[in-house]
């Protein structure tokens, strides 16, 4: 869908089927319309080692489930500020 349409933010789950998470967001940032799109992690995984491989991979935010609202809301807040600057 990412290389179909541009989004204003994408939700990246971390365990997919067919590829992960990292594979999906750096396939998204190699080809498609949203390469400068924001993209935040939603993961169980919580270490600090799988927070700098999302971000290695080019995602700009990693939240941890089970998923705190208002840290949830403050990073989609940020990511889509810094969209628009």
């Amino acid at each position: 869908m990412a290389r179909q349409a541009p989004y204003d933010l994408i939700l990246m789950d971390m365990h997919m089927p067919l590829m992960d998470g990292l594979e999906a967001t750096r396939a998204i940032r190699r080809d498609s319309p949203n390469k400068t799109t924001p993209i935040i992690a939603l993961t169980a995984s919580a270490f600090d080692d799988d927070r700098t491989a999302c971000l290695a991979a080019g995602m700009n935010g990693h939240i941890a489930k089970p998923v705190n609202p208002e840290m949830l809301f403050d990073t989609l807040r940020q990511c889509l500020a810094q969209g628009r600057s």
